[in-house]
């Protein structure tokens, strides 16, 4: 059996529901420890629902001709997942992976766990091959990814910063191909602003509305102008911005009283045409032309970053040519990812991965076929960064 698809199956087979780490670190790290890197363990959150962090870091070799700062790139992922969902729905057990008509089943197979053996099994190659390399190779790994993202790598972001650690490539192992490995890559991602709206009215019986005040029919003719705005224009990179609720909550379950309260739930994803401060203001000058009664909590989930194409875009659209033929797509679209948080101490960030058609579904599954060049890919992007500027 393919290495690869051997260290996938193991991870797989580790129940690590979020933020569980279920030992899969454990294995990354003992994996890790022979090739010369320094593996640390950062936990973080309550003890009834602690987060593992995995940061390893491998040294470059000293090369006395020259004087040149060598360069770190960091893989980085996730070794949690989310709930399998009614295992009797599987076509197999969902944390025994299975092959089945050429495909690997298993939760995690494509989101993230196939991605972290990649990684692994491309820098054993790489460092054989090359093991007194002038780049510097490290590993940001949490459980917390899936979860509340509040003390996975947001927290190693901050350690290393604290250090004073420098890291000058990252690759994100998420699933952002669509139809084949490496047709298309992540560089960057819209920023996520949320809030809970509530407007506030009088409530009363259904049959009496002029002694009530119906906060419903107060806010509609916001929501409808809210609805109509064009946030920005987007760019280059960026789709525009979008505005969307979620959830609507009022009314007592009674069919004839008047609610007092209605509470609005909803998420702005952000290009870099538009900041939280200026989506809050427009939002809440909407709210006042209208004389609402209102309380407004905002969350800010992350803000857009992007790596534009230079070393690290070009060195992995670069591999992926190499390996599969295939013109990769640069592409800012879609969710969130740990890679908000690694921007911020990370000048060029991207995501790259195997096809998430499956991803979060029963019968998650990756194409056996998909994995060797996966790993092919990410050990070409080693190879070049060495070879270039990273040298």
């Amino acid at each position: 059996m393919p290495k690869t698809l051997h260290l996938a199956e193991q991870l797989i087979a580790r129940p690590s529901l979020t933020p569980d780490d279920a030992g899969c670190q454990q294995i990354i790290a003992a994996r890790l420890a022979p090739l010369g890197f320094c593996c640390e363990t950062i936990s973080s959150g309550p003890a009834d629902a602690r987060v593992t962090n995995l940061w390893a870091k491998r040294p470059a070799a000293p090369d006395p001709s020259t004087q040149a700062a060598t360069k770190l790139i960091v893989f980085a992922g996730h070794t949690d997942v989310v709930p399998s969902g009614p295992a009797q729905q599987w076509r197999c057990q969902p944390f025994t992976p299975t092959q089945l008509e050429g495909k690997l089943y298993g939760r995690g197979a494509a989101d993230m766990k196939t991605s972290l053996a990649a990684f692994i099994v491309a820098v054993e190659e790489f460092l054989a091959a090359q093991p007194d390399t002038a780049l510097s190779v490290g590993f940001l790994l949490t459980s917390d990814e899936e979860g509340p993202a509040l003390d996975g790598t947001v927290k190693v972001c901050e350690a290393l910063q604290a250090r004073g650690e420098r890291i000058d490539y990252c690759i994100v192992g998420e699933p952002t191909s669509l139809e084949r490995t490496g047709d298309m890559i992540k560089n960057g991602r819209r920023g996520t602003l949320s809030a809970r709206l509530t407007v506030k009215g009088v409530q009363g019986h259904i049959a009496y509305p002029h002694l009530a005040k119906n906060p419903i029919h107060l806010l509609a003719p916001a929501l409808a102008e809210l609805v109509g705005i064009e946030w920005d224009h987007g760019n280059a990179f960026f789709q525009p911005t979008t505005w969307q609720i979620s959830n609507i909550h009022s009314g007592t379950g009674a069919s004839n009283v008047i609610p007092g309260a209605v509470v609005i739930d909803f998420n702005f994803r952000f290009s870099t045409e538009s900041t939280p401060e200026s989506l809050q203001t427009r939002l809440a000058a909407v709210l006042e032309r209208h004389e609402l009664d209102y309380d407004l909590a905002w969350t800010l989930g992350g803000t857009p970053f992007l790596t534009e194409p230079g070393t690290l875009v070009d060195a992995v659209v670069d591999a992926i040519k190499q390996e599969t033929g295939l013109t990769t797509v640069l592409s800012t679209t879609g969710g969130t990812s740990d890679g908000r948080f690694i921007a911020k101490i990370c000048p060029q960030v991207i995501e790259f991965g195997p096809p998430n058609a499956s991803i979060h579904k029963i019968d998650e599954h990756i194409n056996i076929a998909d994995i060797e060049p996966l790993k092919n890919i990410y050990r070409r992007v080693l190879e070049n960064l060495s070879a270039g500027p990273a040298a």
